[in-house]
């Protein structure tokens, strides 16, 4: 069987640097040389500050980094030099999780590899088989024919992105009806057919593969004659911005019907926590709604460089083609309490540990009053009642927490009263 040297991967993102990473970790007599036409992203992988945070990351690249782990601009010699390159040759889908992306590649609950049912294809197979099988046991490298292999990929995260839609569309209801999303999710998460994993309500999914895998999905889908198919994965996409605008009808209608001029602290701007990625982060989208209504925002997230959080609200779609207003509406800060400081409510929208550990009556005192909170991924739960007590009125997701708010009047007219489309734009003087 063709023995491997000599590994090429073509991408150093968030895929192909971690993976290629733990190749070289685990396989030691293989040379893996990732490229990018990116230069600075590559310098980046050769300094001791990577372009990506993932939990471990820094410790497996430093510990094969120089010895038989190579980054590089010079993608035509290292393909020329390489007995396999990732991406071109096989199919071999990633199932990674930002946040345990080291841990899913050591322990993974499976190998996925496709490739042609031809002479060639087959020896192309064995050759990849043969280098996960350093770290992984025979048992979890499955092998397939090639739309197989990446129609599985489209389907275990459409799959996932399911499950969330589906208990995010749960917690409407309970919040409509008095029930805690978080107690129904546990209820039928103990039933063994369905699981636990996945029913965790929230502002929405976020990332790069969830909604684009879904989206390609429908494509196929649409492209193949199946419109019915089509429309039912295309549900899990809607259902999803349903939430967000919800929540961002939520937050205007509490402050009384109106966040002009407002400030408003959000907490966390990664579409999720032991992360710096924000593709596709429903922090993303909360700003833009309540950028549409003129709140002035205070953004902090411990991860996220400033510049990617203006670049991200800077977009076209998102600052409907008026990239001042970002300059004017939003200010990244580097401290969780500059945020809070003379704010109308805070928001958040990560869940990142330490938000758990703030000082909250220290964050009460700095607010003006009266001061709301907005738990957009159930986070503070355990503090519900300290939190009352202080004096901040508190709104959360899937549950009624507050039993006697200040009142506030809903607007009669359009569609924020069903809380099921985005706050309308004001119209400029």
């Amino acid at each position: 069987m063709f023995e491997i040297k000599r590994i090429c991967c073509i991408g150093a993102g968030y895929v192909g640097g971690p993976t290629c990473s733990v190749i070289a970790q685990m396989c030691p007599e293989i040379t893996v040389t990732v490229v990018d036409v990116n230069e600075t992203r590559i310098k980046a992988w050769n300094s001791d500050t990577l372009p990506i945070y993932e939990p471990g990351l820094k410790e497996v690249v430093e510990s094969c980094r120089g010895k038989n782990l190579f980054f590089s601009t010079d993608i035509s010699s290292a393909i020329k030099d390489a007995d396999l390159v990732f991406i071109s040759v096989l199919s071999n889908p990633e199932f990674l999780a930002e946040g345990t992306a080291v841990r899913d590649l050591k322990e993974p609950d499976r190998v996925l590899i496709g490739g042609d049912e031809t002479p060639e294809g087959q020896r192309a197979i064995k050759a990849l088989c043969a280098v996960y099988e350093h770290w992984v046991p025979k048992s979890r490298i499955i092998t397939t024919n090639t739309w197989s292999s990446e129609l599985s990929k489209l389907a275990a995260n459409a799959f996932l992105a399911q499950r969330i839609s589906s208990i995010n569309s749960i917690s409407a209801l309970c919040e409509a009806t008095g029930a805690d999303v978080e107690e129904v999710a546990k209820a039928i998460g103990m039933d063994q057919r369905i699981g636990s994993k996945f029913l965790k309500a929230s502002v929405g999914f976020g990332g790069s593969c969830f909604q684009k895998d879904v989206l390609n999905l429908v494509y196929l889908c649409e492209a193949l004659n199946l419109p019915e198919v089509a429309s039912y994965w295309q549900q899990v996409i809607d259902m999803n911005e349903y939430q967000r605008r919800r929540f961002a009808c939520r937050i205007i209608d509490c402050l009384f019907n109106t966040v002009t001029g407002k400030k408003i602290a959000l907490l966390g701007f990664s579409f999720k926590k032991d992360t710096g990625d924000t593709r596709e982060s429903s922090s993303i989208y909360i700003s833009k709604y309540l950028m549409d209504e003129g709140a002035k925002l205070f953004i902090y997230d411990p991860k996220v460089l400033k510049q990617q959080i203006i670049h991200d609200l800077s977009q076209p779609s998102i600052s409907e083609d008026n990239p001042e207003r970002v300059s004017e509406l939003v200010t990244i800060t580097s401290d969780p309490y500059e945020a809070c400081q003379s704010a109308h409510a805070l928001v958040i929208c990560t869940e990142w540990d330490m938000f758990r550990e703030l000082d909250y009556e220290k964050i009460y005192k700095k607010m003006l009053k009266p001061a709301f909170i907005f738990d957009g991924r159930r986070v503070l739960d355990h503090l519900h009642a300290e939190l009352q007590s202080i004096g901040f009125q508190i709104e959360t997701i899937g549950k009624k927490v507050t039993s006697a708010r200040i009142p506030y009047t809903p607007a009669v007219v359009g569609s924020r009263t069903a809380s099921t489309e985005p706050p309308t734009k004001k119209a400029k003087a």
